[in-house]
C-alpha cells in the first residue's frame, strides 16, 4: 500500500510537530530544577516606592570626600571606612544578594572595628555578589553598591 502525502497533509504534520515541540520545551522548563529563577526580590513594588530615597542615599555616598573600599582578602570581604570617618555614630546594615540562588542572600548588622567591618569567607561562596550597604550618620542616609564575584 503507497502512503500520498500531499501540501495539505505535509502543513499539519509540520504544525503537529511543531506544537509538540514546543509543549515537550514548556514542560521541561517549567519542572526541572536547573531552570527555575526566583524573583529578584519578594516585595518588588514596594522596593520601587523607595527608589528615589535609595539614589539620593547613593548621591550622598558618593559625595563624601573619601569613599568606601571593598578589599577582598584570605579572611573573606573588608570593608573600610575611610579613616576620618567619625564611627561611633554610624548605623546601618549590609545585605549580599546572591542573583543565582536566593537561600544564600544574607544581610548583616553593619558593625566597625577601627573604621573596617569583616565579611568571613565562609559565607562567599564562589560566584557572583550583589554588595549593598546602607548606613546612617546623624539622620543623613548613604547607600553604596557593588557587584563582585568571587
Amino acid at each position: 500500500m503507497k502512503f500520498k502525502v500531499n501540501w495539505g497533509v505535509g502543513i499539519v504534520i509540520a504544525f503537529v510537530a511543531f506544537i509538540g515541540f514546543i509543549l515537550v520545551l514548556v514542560i521541561r522548563m517549567s519542572t526541572e530544577d536547573r531552570f527555575s529563577h526566583d524573583l529578584v526580590v519578594e516585595e518588588y513594588y514596594k522596593q520601587e516606592l523607595g527608589f528615589q530615597d535609595e539614589i539620593n542615599a547613593q548621591k550622598n555616598a558618593n559625595d563624601m570626600t573619601q569613599h568606601i573600599k571593598l578589599q577582598d582578602n584570605a579572611k573573606g570581604l573588608e570593608i573600610i571606612f575611610p579613616p576620618k570617618l567619625e564611627t561611633k555614630n554610624i548605623t546601618g546594615s549590609v545585605y549580599m544578594y546572591r542573583p543565582a540562588n536566593k537561600v544564600l542572600d544574607f544581610e548583616l548588622p553593619l558593625q566597625l572595628e577601627k573604621n573596617k567591618m569583616l565579611i568571613p569567607k565562609d559565607k562567599l561562596l564562589n560566584g557572583k555578589w550583589k554588595f549593598s550597604m546602607k548606613w546612617k550618620i546623624d539622620g543623613e542616609n548613604f547607600m553604596y553598591k557593588e557587584d563582585l564575584r568571587f
